[in-house]
């Protein structure tokens, strides 16, 4: 049973600000140690529940942030950008299942740390088949293209409930409780890191026996809309070909498939630099 922990850095443990996840301030390099310690924490409990191969994909920002040298040797790690299939590369090449580490809510939740879907730069909201999605929805989109289920997550009270409603019954890791953008009651690192060890090894055999959701899969054709944070960003998106301009600052595609919806994604993205 091959296990793909695709990890992200906002949703990790005790992370409730932005200096902590950016790599110029002196805060960060604290919090890529505790990154480390959650997604070893989720390699533990993978191989407890009977997994016999562990692949992690580093999601955040350029894929440069966890610290190999204190990885857990049993893994390997996905590091680096880009890769065509970003924050869940690797999905492709013959899982079972994959875990979200360190996962946010999606731009505008309530009582939710450092929400936001890809860049709250450039983003003000994303819909896939109509439904409104943050990174848990699309990146569990993507794995499903390639019929593989999300079977846990870890960050959170908001983005566990967000990726419960979306992905289905999958195993929660809540390691702190969101009092706002950047306030949270924080459990102490072990406590939470246990946590996502026992959540892991429950969905691991979950999976092994059958009883995890099903993949997250849209019927094709897959329409994609984007409301940008300005109306000068979807004027240059409008440039990607079969793009659509809605109301205001929305650009809606459609897509042969969830695959390549997502790149469209990523691309519009870009593009409204």
């Amino acid at each position: 049973m091959k296990i793909l922990i695709a990890a992200d850095m906002e949703g990790i443990s005790g992370v409730v600000h932005w200096n902590h996840v950016d790599s110029q301030h002196p805060e960060y390099g604290r919090f890529r140690r505790i990154m480390t310690g959650d997604v070893n924490a989720a390699i533990r409990g993978a191989f407890d529940g009977g997994a016999d191969d562990v692949v992690v994909t580093d999601g955040h920002n350029f894929g440069r942030n966890i610290l190999i040298e204190e990885l857990d040797s049993r893994a390997r790690l996905n590091s680096g950008t880009p890769s065509l299939l970003g924050m869940v590369a690797g999905v492709d090449r013959g899982v079972d299942g994959v875990m979200f580490v360190g996962y946010h809510a999606r731009i505008g939740a309530l009582n939710a740390i450092l929400d936001h879907t890809w860049s709250d730069e450039r983003v003000a909201n994303l819909w896939l088949g109509g439904r409104l999605v943050g990174e848990s929805g699309l990146n569990g989109a993507v794995c499903g293209h390639f019929n593989v289920p999300v079977i846990m997550i870890s960050g959170d009270q908001t983005v566990c409930a967000e990726a419960r409603e979306t992905l289905g019954d999958l195993e929660t890791a809540v390691v702190k409780q969101a009092a706002g953008r950047m306030a949270a009651e924080c459990l102490p690192v072990t406590v939470a890191q246990q946590k996502i060890q026992e959540a892991a090894a429950r969905a691991a055999r979950r999976l092994q026996s059958g009883q995890a959701p099903s993949p997250f899969k849209l019927a094709p054709p897959v329409t994609l809309s984007i409301d940008f944070v300005q109306s000068e960003m979807a004027d240059r998106a409008m440039i990607f070909p079969g793009a659509q301009r809605g109301p205001d600052r929305r650009i809606a595609y459609a897509a042969g498939d969830m695959l390549n919806a997502y790149l469209a994604f990523r691309t519009l993205v870009s593009l409204a630099r």
